[in-house]
């Protein structure tokens, strides 16, 4: 086939996908609010991924032949960044909500996020076209935070602002398409 450059361009739907068109929803459990970090986390979100998916493989051994067949599906973690403002709503949050699933000093969960319906949330990734519509949104079904990042601190850091990351884990994600899951 010979290279054709308008058969290339009519099929580049809408220019195509921006990365940087995205939104993060996440409402926080009861017992590591209080604060608005539900609304901030929205616009403190530097990043995350629309999530990838792997099926796992089973291999079976048959007169010296392997043979794939198809396995179980494994979700790999969720991760965002989220930049630090100085009222440290967000970061406090996700603390809180650790906090509630181990504290510190005792090694003991919040009576409050007792099973895992009691500590988990469902959230969600959104990515926009241009014009400001939602062409995909991901639903990630049991979330909680496993890490947080450290900050740095530095005397030589000028003209920045801090940031860091949450690793969250999920039971599954669902793509939703139209409003059908």
């Amino acid at each position: 086939m010979a290279f054709n450059i308008n058969e290339f361009r009519s099929q580049m739907q809408g220019d195509g996908a921006r990365p940087n068109l995205f939104e993060v929803t996440m409402p926080f459990p009861a017992f590591s609010l209080p604060g608005n970090a539900q609304t901030k986390l929205s616009f403190m979100c530097k990043t995350a991924q629309l999530p990838g998916s792997t099926i796992g493989v089973v291999p079976v051994q048959y007169f010296g032949r392997e043979l794939k067949f198809a396995g179980n599906r494994t979700f790999a973690d969720w991760t965002i960044s989220v930049i630090n403002d100085e009222d440290f709503v967000v970061r406090n949050a996700f603390e809180r909500w650790m906090n509630g699933l181990n504290s510190h000093t005792l090694n003991v969960r919040n009576p409050a996020a007792q099973a895992p319906l009691g500590y988990t949330v469902d959230s969600e990734v959104r990515q926009y076209a241009k014009n400001g519509s939602v062409i995909k949104k991901y639903k990630f079904v049991g979330v909680f935070p496993s890490d947080i990042t450290p900050i740095d601190v530095d005397w030589g850091s000028n003209d920045t602002i801090e940031e860091f990351a949450v690793t969250l884990s999920y039971q599954w994600w669902e793509s939703v398409e139209d409003g059908v899951v």
